[in-house]
């Protein structure tokens, strides 16, 4: 029976293609999957090349080199935990098991604690790049032990994606840091599509734009400071026509987003960590209202929009709306890594943040231009708490603030929802603002709830008994 270097546990299409990328690179790999329909695409895919697919777990696990390395790509939650409790029996001492769904961090550290005492290694690593990042070259965000990664790096590094050469993987950090890295990524996803959606929705109503021109306008979006992978996949999805009608794909799907729950964990995370995330906040609760589309509906009746009709000067619009977008883009990609510069304090993940912005840059689906100047800030300022601090990307903001306040504005003015832009930008001016309002909020809570304040000019906790009107 052959050997083969790698095993592949769940051969959906992220599976498959990630495998397909091994053998590409020389890797005799191995593929298992319950699922017989599974088996028999990669049995057709494979062709010539050294891969095993096989729905036979003995047979799978038997035809592996030892020490073993198995990576699992399957739905994240109690299906890893079966599969790995069905290995289990048939594993040795020191094989490796690579968990590259997208896994809760928080179980990531249990299955470590509880495999290392049965002396099976165990990673968590983010995947990131969709069927064609798989195929060709993802972004890799391994966690685990350092010592463990070197055993898999070279294979890593091979199907990777490529900047310049450079691959896009990098060992991360202990435990379960490569699923927390892999996490606020999905959360920065969720607030650039928000955002992308929100400027899609002023062009096409306030600006009156068809598909044909939202193609064109997002085309050549993506020739510039916005040049990105969802702003490219935008511009193609104004032009996809739709297969069942003569109409744009676009118009024919229903105004209803789904979620995964991975922003959603940004979001619960980040509240724990007493980290500000607005605008993936918002992202998620736009995903959770776009939900409640008969409600919506109703509502649209019942309370109709501003009066006031603005006319339009496209060419500004665009002009705006452009450099607005580069500012909420950036704030927002600030926020995701403010809240990895925390949470690697809090759970020892010892990060390096440049290196998170450098394995960004290609092959994930946040790369963008921008993660080159964030890269910069952090090459120049490794213990950088807040990107807004570097002397580079706040003139950066400070120069594009006038754009997004008057986008706004006229999101304001013409009753188009900019949830996230709003938050971009209320995130921004409260970073910049050296005193705040909240010395009311502690006083409040010091009144109705003897919770205790600081005070400005000294040193200690304070309690006041307020003066009070007695009902």
């Amino acid at each position: 029976m052959k050997e083969y270097e790698y095993g592949m546990i769940g051969l959906g299409t992220m599976g498959r293609n990630l495998l397909l990328n091994m053998s590409d690179k020389g890797y005799g790999v191995a593929g298992f999957d319950k699922s017989s329909p599974q088996v028999e695409q990669l049995k057709k895919e494979k062709e010539e090349r050294n891969i095993l697919a096989t729905s036979n777990l003995n047979e799978f696990v038997n035809a592996l080199k030892t020490p073993r390395v198995i990576i699992l790509l399957v739905p994240a939650g109690k299906i890893v935990d079966e599969v790995i409790q069905e290995l289990q029996p048939l594993l040795s001492d020191n094989d490796l098991l690579m968990d590259c769904g997208n896994s809760h961090f928080t179980d990531t550290n249990t299955r470590s604690e509880q495999l290392v005492n049965s002396g099976i290694y165990f990673m968590g690593v983010g995947v990131s790049g969709g069927e064609s990042g798989a195929r060709n070259g993802p972004s890799i965000m391994p966690g685990g032990p350092k010592e463990v990664y070197t055993r898999v790096a070279p294979m890593l590094e091979a199907i990777s994606a490529k900047v310049k050469t450079e691959p896009c993987v990098t060992w991360l950090g202990p435990g379960s840091a490569g699923h927390y890295v892999k996490m606020v990524h999905n959360g920065i996803e969720y607030g650039l599509m928000q955002l992308i959606s929100e400027a899609y929705h002023l062009l096409k109503v306030v600006g009156g734009m068809n598909n044909d021109e939202l193609h064109t306008v997002f085309s050549k979006w993506n020739e510039g400071i916005l040049r990105s992978f969802l702003i490219e996949i935008t511009a193609d999805i104004f032009a996809q026509k739709d297969e069942l009608t003569s109409n744009s794909l676009i118009d024919m799907i229903l105004d209803s987003a789904h979620q995964k729950g991975t922003g959603g964990w940004t979001s619960e995370d980040a509240m724990e960590l007493q980290v500000p995330i607005p605008v993936i906040d918002l992202a998620v609760s736009m995903r959770n209202l776009s939900a409640y589309k008969k409600e919506r509906e109703v509502a649209q009746q019942k309370m109709q929009n501003p009066k006031s009709k603005l006319e339009t000067d496209k060419k500004k619009l665009l002009s705006l709306l452009e450099h607005a977008l580069y500012f909420s883009m950036l704030t927002t990609y600030t926020q995701g890594m403010s809240l990895l510069y925390y949470a690697s304090k809090e759970y020892k993940y010892d990060l390096k943040l440049q290196n998170i912005a450098k394995i960004w840059r290609g092959g994930c689906i946040i790369r963008a231009s921008i993660l080159d100047d964030i890269y910069n800030a952090f090459s120049q300022q490794p213990d950088l708490s807040n990107i807004l601090l570097n002397d580079s990307i706040a003139l950066k903001v400070m120069q594009l603030q006038t754009e997004i306040r008057k986008v706004i504005q006229t999101g304001v003015e013409t009753g188009i929802p900019l949830p996230a832009m709003m938050g971009s930008l209320a995130y921004y001016d409260s970073y910049r603002s050296g005193w705040l309002p909240a010395n009311l909020i502690q006083a409040q809570r010091d009144c109705f709830g003897a919770h205790t304040y600081e005070r400005n000019d000294r040193e200690g906790t304070f309690h006041t008994h307020w003066n009070q009107e007695k009902n």
